[in-house]
């Protein structure tokens, strides 16, 4: 299609696709360094969201070390930063109580002190602003859907989704096609599992010395609660029940101020049960005394999902190219063990940008490949804190909670010395046949505590356009009946968070998928779950998705 497309082109020294932490840290320190040298560069930072930070989705306590770097005075700035954390606690989850752990027990890097909680959504918006006060070009609603070629093969920049392009793949009336923007560098910032991201490691083989990736999903829901049982500052984490045996992920419970907590929890995606409903394991969680000791009388405002990439370290493959780089979740620099990533994202963008720069700065061409950045993150404080921390996921993934954790404690504690723990089975892989695995039985949501998917959708404030060619896009349209179904019992139906995925036709004896596109949060799970890896997710048009607010 895009072959026999004419489309319009715009020129720029660096593009960076996706507004979140480590694409505005990027485009702001680069604009920086620009104004401290007296030059000019030109910047345009393309977000697939109607407006900057309504995708954006996060626990959140943040560590503030990259903002303190990247913006030193974001007090006065007015950065919504408002909550300090003030106390600690984690526990070990059974169905009925919990072990708490006593604060020397507390690994290191789940200590938050000098740490905030926030709305990472509010934050990202605030960089936004900040951003386009120092003059920075911001395209809210347009994605990076396509990636454009030089003749050598280098990046040259990307392509914005076609407008007007029905259910079929015709173009409507309302036709118009994608703008080109090209750019001497490109700096690839789409968060965990970007389209663009993707195709990149694939097509440069980035990934060839690093161990597979491995992903989480992540529930978050916003709600009011009873002044009295309000604590601003407290941060709760915990791990075990709901999960069961063969599963790893933990839950959290964030209070802000304003009589505001942020709870979820995060279930690893290398589960081997398809019969396993994350939504559900998740809606059950809130009934642990726990949880209810504070939710009971509140009232929920918000919900959300989204994939989070977990490897760390270890799953760090090569983050240049040529003509580009990419930085952030779209190359996997969450630090798991601190359930963190916003100052290793942001810190990216920043060591980015100082790259992207002197080489600029100093007449290099485009189109290169800035090697110099690979080691320049992987040398950075935030490189060596990845480091440290290699083995948390891999551990969880092959010995559990208890002996996994335990590991990794120890680990910690002696600065990451031990021998290395790998996992190198992609979390798709790990899918069981359904008939060698237990049916959980999840009980009905109350509306109290617990709620239904479609309630639940309604909260994130989710649109697409109505009859516009489903960004949900499939390889063989055979695959969802004469594998997933057969062998896996559909289970599309229950990893999405948000009800994309719907068998219907059954009582007729014509079972068929029925994708029900507008319902989709881009959380990414399909993409990185479906067990023959049949469904690709691309950027929709104009702008589609959710719309986070406080979130």
């Amino acid at each position: 299609m895009s072959e026999a497309i004419q489309r319009e082109s715009m020129e720029y020294d660096v593009v960076i696709v996706g507004g979140g932490p480590s694409g505005m840290a990027t485009a702001i320190k680069l604009q920086q360094l620009a104004q401290e040298k007296g030059t000019e560069l030109s910047i345009c930072l393309l977000e697939k969201s109607a407006e900057v930070g309504a995708h954006i989705l996060s626990g959140a306590v943040i560590e503030p070390r990259a903002l303190n770097e990247l913006l030193p005075n974001w007090e006065e700035l007015g950065a919504p930063l408002k909550t300090p954390v003030k106390r600690d606690e984690m526990h070990m989850f059974s169905d009925k109580g919990s072990f708490k752990f006593p604060g020397f027990m507390i690994p290191p890097a789940m200590h938050n002190k000098g740490n905030y909680v926030v709305s990472l959504s509010n934050v990202v918006r605030w960089l936004g602003e900040q951003a386009e006060a120092m003059g920075i070009e911001i395209y809210p609603g347009f994605a990076g859907a396509e990636l454009v070629y030089n003749e050598d093969g280098s990046v040259k920049g990307v392509a914005t989704p076609n407008n007007g392009v029905d259910v079929e793949g015709n173009h409507k009336a309302s036709f118009e096609p994608g703008m080109e923007l090209h750019a001497k560098y490109t700096v690839f910032a789409e968060g965990c599992r970007g389209q663009l991201g993707k195709e990149l490691q694939a097509k440069f083989d980035l990934n060839k010395d690093a161990d597979v990736q491995h992903y989480g999903i992540g529930f978050k829901e916003l709600w009011e609660i009873d002044p009295s049982k309000h604590e601003p500052g407290l941060v709760v984490h915990g791990s075990g029940w709901p999960l069961s045996k063969g599963m790893t992920g933990g839950s959290f419970l964030y209070h802000l101020n304003d009589n505001m907590v942020t709870m979820g929890l995060i279930i690893d995606l290398n589960y081997s049960n398809p019969n396993i409903s994350p939504f559900d394991e998740f809606q059950r969680m809130k009934h642990h005394p726990e949880f209810t000791k504070y939710l009971d009388g509140g009232k929920r405002l918000g919900y959300g999902a989204r994939a989070l990439a977990k490897g760390g370290w270890n799953s760090l493959g090569k983050m240049s190219f040529p003509g580009g780089l990419i930085v952030g979740c779209d190359a996997g620099t969450m630090n798991s063990a601190k359930i963190k990533g916003t100052h290793t994202a942001m810190k990216s963008g920043m060591v980015a940008a100082e790259v992207l720069f002197e080489h600029l700065s100093n007449g290099g061409e485009g189109g290169q490949t800035l090697s110099q950045f690979d080691e320049a993150f992987r040398s950075s404080w935030a490189g060596k804190e990845l480091k440290k921390t290699r083995s948390f996921a891999p551990a969880l993934h092959k010995f559990g909670a208890w002996f996994g954790g335990t590991y990794s404690f120890i680990d910690q504690i002696l600065g990451g010395i031990l021998p290395t723990i790998r996992d190198n089975t992609p979390d798709h892989a790990q899918l069981k046949k359904a008939s060698e695995c237990d049916k959980p039985s999840y009980p009905k949501p109350d509306g109290k505590l617990s709620f239904d998917k479609p309630s639940s959708v309604f909260l994130s404030n989710t649109y697409h356009e109505e009859d516009i060619f489903c960004h949900l896009t499939l390889k063989d349209s055979s695959v969802p009946i004469e594998i997933n179904l057969k062998d896996y019992d559909a289970p599309e139906q229950r990893y999405c968070p948000a009800g994309v995925y719907e068998i219907v036709g059954e009582d007729e004896g014509k079972p068929a998928l029925q994708i029900n596109g507008q319902n989709c949060i881009h959380c990414k799970t399909c993409d990185i779950k479906d067990p023959t890896q049949n469904i690709v997710w691309i950027a929709p048009e104009g702008g589609g998705g959710p719309s986070y607010s406080n979130m």
